[in-house]
Parts: structure tokens; sequence; C-alpha cells
């Protein structure tokens, strides 16, 4: 059997730890990058999902997650269904993804849910309107959930216009309990001031990052890492997001967590 030698393998080490802290970044690696390779390539995507990748990344983002065939993914407040999509391809026909809006969601996003998912296209994507409060995800039925860009909208509140005030730990328990041990939540938001915790979500649709951290972990969640794919240092974190100035180009964090195993 050959063996390493000690000292050139203790420069091996601090050369790969180097690497990570260079980088800025947790990177998970895994089995699905092969899997989101094939899922965004696949020819029955719209042509307005794939002038969408180069804004959200998702070939990074979502292999950071790791999900891979077999696995059921709540996509909450998942909107028209762009990752709904990319995930119904990662998970497979013995997988499933459970896209789940509330009905302000399913009102914004109908023009985009439809087509998505007329005539049973996306056979293994199971739609569901519900209520803030009871998301039915049951308890240790899911193997990972993501929230893109709606992560703040937990603290937001628009009740003239149809956004009620939702009580964010409540939703977030909801999935705690969903996600069965070592099950991972994946999070992508546009990021607030530091310092300024939920504050921006109500006024600009931000919010800040180790405010989420606090967040998550606060309801049992282990914080594994992120990755700067969508970080803009040119957003001063200043505008609402719908700003022309800034829509598409925000300052967005990607986390993921997971759920310790006993």
């Amino acid at each position: 059997m050959r063996r390493h030698h000690p000292v050139w393998s203790s420069v091996v080490i601090a050369l790969v730890a180097a690497m990570v802290l260079l980088s800025g970044c947790v990177h998970l690696g895994g089995a699905s990058g092969g899997a989101v390779s094939a899922a965004l390539v696949a020819p029955t995507r719209s042509a307005a999902d794939r002038e969408r990748d180069p804004r959200d990344r998702p070939m990074e983002t979502l292999e950071l997650a790791e999900f891979g065939r077999g696995d059921t993914i709540a996509d909450i407040f998942g909107g028209g269904g762009y990752y709904s999509e990319i995930l119904s391809t990662i998970v497979g026909p013995r997988g499933e993804v459970l896209l789940i809006n509330n009905k302000a969601y399913d009102a914004y996003a109908k023009k985009d849910l439809e087509p998505r998912l007329a005539g049973n296209r996306l056979a293994n994507v199971r739609y569901s309107i519900a209520p803030n409060e009871a998301l039915g995800l049951g308890e240790s039925t899911l193997d990972g959930a993501l929230i893109v860009m709606s992560y703040h909208d937990l603290y937001y509140a628009d009740p003239d216009n149809g956004w009620a005030a939702i009580d964010a730990g409540q939703f977030i328990d909801q999935i705690v309990s969903a996600l069965r041990p070592g099950g991972r939540l994946l999070i992508v938001d546009h990021a607030a001031r530091a310092g300024s915790g939920k504050t921006d979500a109500q006024t600009l649709h931000r919010i800040d990052e180790e405010f989420a951290v606090r967040d998550f972990r606060a309801h049992g969640l282990d914080f594994v890492g992120s990755i700067a794919v969508l970080r803009n240092s040119d957003d001063d974190r200043s505008r609402n997001v719908f700003d022309p100035a800034i829509r598409g180009k925000t300052d967005r964090f990607v986390h993921l967590y997971r759920k310790p195993k006993p």
C-alpha cells in the first residue's frame, strides 16, 4: 500500500483550505452537478427560462444544494415555477417537486404557471395554493426545500393590496418539521444593508443575510455555507429591488442550511 508523506499531506490540506477561504464560499460538489447541467439543456425548457439563466445562475445555485434523483423537494413561494421545472428533471420520475404558492403569489404568477403546467408536462410537479399558516408539508417528508427571492416576504405586510402579515416563525417551523434529518434548505434573497435585520423587507424588499443566518439557526437548522455567485458590489443596497436602475442586478446572497441528524 502506498503511503502519503505526512509533510506533503499537510501542504495539500493547507492549500485546499486556502483555496476555500480565498473563494469566500463553501462548495459542496456532489452528484447533482451533472444532473443540473442536464436539466438546464433540456430541449423542453422555454426561451424565457433560458434567457433568465445568466441572471439567476441556477447551475451554481442548485449544485450547492445537492438535490438529486428520487428527492422530494418543496419550491416554496415558487411563483411561476422556473426552479420547479429544473428540479423536475433533477429529481427524475421517482422524485417529486412540490410547487407551493399562496393566493397572492398564484395571482402574480398565473400567466407563467398555466403554460408551464399545461397538459401535465411536468408529471412529477405537484402544484398547490396553500395558506401561509398551513402549507401542507407534513413531517419528515422532504429531502430539501428552497425559497428563492421570497424569504424577505415573511417579514413584509401590505394587507390593503392582498399580502397579509405572516407569522414568520410559524412559517419556518413548518419547513423545518417537514425536512428529514439531513435535509437541506436553500435560500436566495436580495441583500439588505449589514445590521438592518428585517427592517428593509418592508420598504426595499431586502433582508440582512446575517439576520437570515440567526433566524434559521434559531429554528434548529445548521448554516452550511454560501456561494458568492450572485453578489454585486455595485449595488449599495439602498434601492428598492424593483427600481429599474437595479432590478435584476441586486446584490443577492445564496445560503444553504441543513437539518441536523440525531
